[in-house]
């Protein structure tokens, strides 16, 4: 599980994904934390009890394993049981177990670990998704703002603009006033479709050519967002009716501007 970042654009916050610091410090200290702390207790191996070895190494998995990151954590608890086989148990400096006490601790040894790092994983994963829905209400907030300040329709088109890049992961985004058709659509529930032709996004990704985003005043569509995306691109469905929110948003700033007709946009 790569580690995922809240990262900041022109009032979009989103989860970024990232192999961050952390999980590579962590995957380090899942290889050299149990073969240390092996290495201090050999000295005492035949007097120290195997529980309090255990305890030692089962202590160092979860700490490990807290990081949230599956790899490191399971690293850690295979690690810990090798080290522990190897220069705790007899025969010693060898990878084999003739006791059946020894055989059994491993083994807990090991499934203590997986079970933790699953934990972790669980509560990272639930960190991460309450995180993308805040970074999704921040973007709505900070364009409905916006609007709301009665910025010009060009400022608040820019901004979408920029969120929508970070939102969808575009390549290029433009806007286009009073023009449609000619490309497939995104619509308001974030589906996409070609006509009568409708996309698999999670399966097939998005189409390779630019997509068509309308932008609403009221009910009535007063000019689209041209979306090209980055190749392979495959944006979850919530970003999707995220971005057809904000593209209204713009509408509704185009809405405004009616009373001044004088006025131009560009974008």
């Amino acid at each position: 599980m790569e580690d995922r970042r809240a990262a900041c654009y022109h009032g979009l916050v989103v989860a970024v994904p990232v192999v961050g610091r952390g999980d590579r410090v962590a995957l380090l200290c899942a290889v050299v934390l149990p073969i240390v702390i092996t290495a201090i207790l050999i000295p005492f191996r035949t007097t120290l009890p195997s529980a309090v070895a255990v305890l030692l190494l089962v202590t160092v998995v979860v700490a490990v394993a807290a990081n949230g990151y599956r790899g490191a954590g399971l690293l850690a608890a295979v690690s810990a049981a090798v080290w522990f086989d190897f220069f705790l148990t007899r025969p010693y400096e060898q990878l084999a177990i003739t006791r059946r006490a020894d055989i059994e601790t491993t083994v807990l040894m090991v499934l203590v670990g997986v079970l933790v790092t699953e934990l972790a994983v669980r509560g990272r994963r639930h960190r991460e998704v309450a995180a993308t829905k805040a970074g999704y209400l921040a973007s709505i907030s900070t364009t409905a703002g916006l609007v709301v300040s009665r910025a010009s329709p060009s400022q608040v088109i820019a901004l979408v603009k920029d969120q929508l890049g970070v939102l969808l992961d575009l390549q290029a985004c433009r806007f286009e006033l009073g023009r449609f058709g000619g490309m497939p659509v995104m619509d308001a529930d974030g589906q996409i479709h070609s006509g009568t032709t409708a996309w698999d996004v999670d399966h097939d990704g998005v189409p390779a050519e630019p997509i068509e985003l309308r932008a609403h005043a009221s009910t009535q569509p007063v000019g689209r967002f041209v979306l090209t995306f980055q190749p392979g691109a495959a944006p979850a469905i919530a970003s999707r009716q995220v971005a057809a929110i904000l593209a209204d948003q713009a509408g509704a700033a185009l809405a405004q501007q009616q009373a001044t007709p004088s006025h131009r946009t560009r974008a």
